[in-house]
Order: structure tokens, then C-alpha cells, then sequence
């Protein structure tokens, strides 16, 4: 069974958190590394994807910037998003020529292993059809005279592929300041909230309880084998590759 490096970046600024993607992302494609699962917690950030719309974002620049909150346009898919301390970040950087050569395929991986981990929160994430992502049951609301359950988002996803090797991934709301949410139309669905694990629980969630749970049923659903892997050791492998002389074989 091919392995899958799970790295533990703890928390870290976006902005180096995605130049380490696209570096093992390159070294991925050169077969110099195995597949790599970073996962992490963002400084407070909000990013927008290749096809979003600069419209769902509800606050100004200087805002932005009083809160702390830093922005980066992206080249993953979906529209517009938050990060921050208290949400696990994971970033699958894989060769799917090697597993399967099918997007649609992954993205429902990375939504199942959520829902699997959330299963043993108690929770039951689910899919909404033509929503990317996990949803669960939220508040009620009245419809003329029937009574409905609103959907509220859990995690979200968005992808980006190059000659079949991803980068960007999922971001799970494990003890997420949901306040931060009103900065954006989430994901631009109006009306649509996020929430989180330790909402939904009622309880201290901490994102060592919910990482290895995802980690390990995204293994299993790729068909890899996890070996925890230090930061320090990726950098080591990236340095052995980034170091080759231009031309030489992986």
C-alpha cells in the first residue's frame, strides 16, 4: 500500500502555508515525494477562489484590517471563505493518476471522510445536492404553514488540479469563531450559515480530536497508508529536490 505523509503544520499564515503547497505540490509531480495530507489552523484569513465573486465579501478593506483579518484571491474552486484559529485546514496534495482519474470522485472522498468522522461526534453531516461540502440540520424555520429544518454548513471544500496533482482541500469547523462568517456570504450561498462541532456538541472541542479521525478515513477511502510525518523531514525531502541540478531524474 502507497503511503501518505500526514504533516502537522499547527497554526500558520496562509500565505506560507500555500507556497509549502505549491512546493510539494512540484515535488509530487516529480515523483520526489510520496502523497502529502498538511493539515493546519489559520491566522485569521479569508480567501477567494478562481471563480468567486469579490462581491461576497461584506467588508472593506479597512475592516479587514482592524480585525486582523488578511485576504488572498486563490487559484482553488469554490467562491469565498474563512479561515481561523479553531478550524482544521487540510491540504491533500496527491497524484490521482496514481489512485483514480476521476475530480468528482475525490471531492466526495474528502466530503465522506468528513461525514465518517463527524459520525463519531454524533453528528450527521450529509450532502446537499449541488452544494460542495458537509451540511447538517440547523435552526428551524416556517415556510407558509410547514415547519422545516435550514441546512448550516460544517466543512467546506475546494480543489485545484494540475496534470492530475491537488493542492488546496477542506476546511472542518471544529471550535471556529463562527462571528468571522459575517464577513462573507459564505461559499456565496445567501442565506446559508456555517456552524461548527463544538456549537453542535455544546461542548470544548479541540482539533487533536477531530485531525486524525479525518486523516484516517481519507486513507482509507484513497486506499494509502498514513505515517506521521514532521515538518522538518518534508522540508528535508523538498530541499533533496529542489537542490537537483535543473534536468537531473527524481
Amino acid at each position: 500500500m502507497k503511503e501518505l505523509l500526514v504533516v502537522d503544520l499547527g497554526l500558520v499564515e496562509y500565505g506560507a502555508a500555500w507556497d509549502l503547497q505549491r512546493r510539494v505540490a512540484a515535488a509530487r509531480k516529480a515523483g520526489a515525494v510520496p502523497d502529502v495530507l498538511l493539515l493546519c489552523e489559520h491566522l485569521h484569513v479569508i480567501t477567494l477562489g478562481r471563480n468567486g465573486k469579490r462581491a461576497n465579501l461584506l467588508a472593506s478593506d479597512h475592516v479587514l484590517g482592524k480585525m486582523g483579518v488578511s485576504f488572498f484571491e486563490t487559484n482553488r474552486g469554490g467562491d469565498i471563505t474563512y479561515h481561523g484559529p479553531g478550524q482544521l485546514v487540510g491540504y491533500p496534495i496527491l497524484n490521482l493518476s496514481e489512485i483514480r482519474r476521476d475530480v468528482g470522485w475525490y471531492v466526495r472522498g474528502l466530503e465522506e471522510a468528513m461525514i465518517r468522522a463527524s459520525a463519531e461526534f454524533g453528528v450527521a453531516g450529509r450532502r446537499v445536492a449541488g452544494r460542495t461540502g458537509v451540511w447538517v440540520d440547523g435552526g428551524k424555520e416556517v415556510k407558509e404553514v410547514k415547519e422545516v429544518k435550514d441546512e448550516e454548513k460544517l466543512a467546506a471544500i475546494g480543489v485545484h488540479l494540475s496534470r492530475w496533482v491537488t493542492s488546496h482541500g477542506f476546511a472542518y469547523n471544529v471550535s471556529t469563531d463562527l462571528r468571522y462568517f459575517d464577513l462573507i456570504v459564505p461559499c456565496g450561498i445567501s442565506g446559508k450559515r456555517a456552524t461548527s462541532l463544538e456549537k453542535l456538541l455544546g461542548r470544548r472541542v479541540e482539533i487533536r480530536e477531530a485531525a486524525p479521525r479525518i486523516a484516517a478515513h481519507l486513507g482509507e477511502l484513497l486506499g494509502l497508508q498514513l505515517r506521521s510525518t514532521a515538518p522538518d523531514a518534508l522540508q528535508a525531502m523538498l530541499r533533496q529536490f529542489e537542490d537537483q541540478p535543473v534536468g537531473a531524474s527524481a
